[in-house]
């Protein structure tokens, strides 16, 4: 069964400012053995995540189902531990199983999985653990009543960067660096692509696109590496959809802009979450600057901090699949260093693709 839920785009665009260096957190739980809370009653409910590799810190994909859960458990006074909420840190992916374990055997009552990659791991976790709840973000696993699977459009946010991106290039060319090739970074290369080439078409232009996969989530020097060859061959937007191995990308944009004038600059989308913060930079002059054109957001934290909330509240929607596009603020693209007229061009796509008169794919051509 699918469901869409409506987040609002001011609650993406604004995003989860927590600090991540006052919450803590490491790869084992706090008071790891225990179900009660300080006062040695029953916790109301107890939520956590484990991680995909590039950890809760990857200014990404992690770091946003993090500050989604974070937030849940401050707006409902639990504390950071086995007892309220917590994350498990998966730094292989031979982890996510072990990890998955840890967490049910230290008493958490909903378990999630971030990122498509854990899928067989919750899956099977989810067949032996009846009694336990479970989310899996990015990837379905149907048959299960202990299970509520969370997608998102990407592809869709996707097209408006494509858009955004087509708008500023002055080279006419442009980039795409992937982490991992699969469903959901297919989506995301995709949406982008199609983009550039319906803005293409707009503004009577021939641009192209270069696309680069690091096979990888956390890895910055690959990414740093494909960048760098992307930017040597003439583009001069790149859109990143590799979690931790996009931190690469950004130095490798920094590094090339600290030599230029602000005129020539070039720039980076971000994904998942807003990285503008992630674009800042000084240029040749010693002037601060910002690189980071947009971000494609989508509702990780907000889908983590819903599904908890209802869990708490006995109403776990397990079983069911959950869909977050455009239309419903499940994902966007933040305004970030868009001109007024790459904003005005974005819009008309958005409200094209919301009003179904553009099908966003959901595979690139070629596969």
């Amino acid at each position: 069964m699918k469901k869409s839920t409506k987040f609002g785009a001011t609650v993406l665009t604004a995003g989860l400012l927590v600090g991540l260096a006052a919450c803590g957190g490491s790869k084992t739980p706090e008071n790891s053995g225990g179900k009660k809370d300080e006062a040695g009653k029953d916790a109301a409910h107890s939520v956590a995540i484990v991680t995909d590799v590039g950890g809760v810190d990857d200014k990404s994909f992690n770091q946003s189902a993090w500050e989604g859960l974070t937030a849940w458990g401050k707006e409902n006074d639990l504390k950071k531990g086995a007892n309220g909420y917590d994350y498990i840190q998966s730094n292989d992916a031979s982890e996510y199983t072990t990890n998955i374990d840890q967490a049910v055997s230290s008493g958490f009552k909903t378990i999630f999985g971030i990122g498509y990659l854990l899928t067989d791991s919750i899956k099977a976790a989810a067949e032996q653990n009846k009694d336990t709840q479970f989310g899996l973000i990015d990837a379905v696993i149907e048959g299960q009543d202990n299970v509520v699977s969370a997608t998102f459009m990407d592809n869709e946010a996707a097209y408006l960067a494509g858009y955004a991106a087509a708008y500023t290039t002055k080279t006419d060319r442009v980039g795409f660096v992937g982490g991992e090739e699969g469903p959901v970074i297919d989506r995301f290369e995709a949406g982008y692509v199609k983009g550039v080439q319906d803005a293409s078409k707009d503004l009577k232009k021939d641009i192209k696109i270069d696309v680069k996969y690091a096979a990888s989530f956390g890895d910055p020097a690959k990414g740093k590496a494909l960048a760098a060859k992307i930017y040597q061959d003439g583009a001069d937007v790149i859109y990143h959809a590799s979690g931790g191995t996009g931190p690469g990308v950004f130095q490798e944009a920094k590094n090339i802009n600290e030599k230029k004038s602000e005129a020539d600059k070039v720039w980076v989308i971000g994904v998942d979450r807003d990285q503008q913060d992630d674009g800042n930079y000084k240029d040749k002059d010693g002037k601060e600057s910002n690189l980071t054109l947009t971000s494609t957001v989508k509702g990780v934290g907000e889908a983590v901090k819903d599904i908890s909330e209802k869990a708490m509240k006995d109403k776990f929607p397990g079983g069911e699949h959950l869909v977050y596009g455009l239309k419903d603020g499940g994902v966007e693209l933040v305004p970030g260093n868009m001109t007024d007229e790459v904003k005005a061009a974005v819009d008309k796509a958005r409200e094209r693709v919301i009003n179904g008169d553009v099908k966003v794919p959901e595979k690139p051509e070629k596969k």
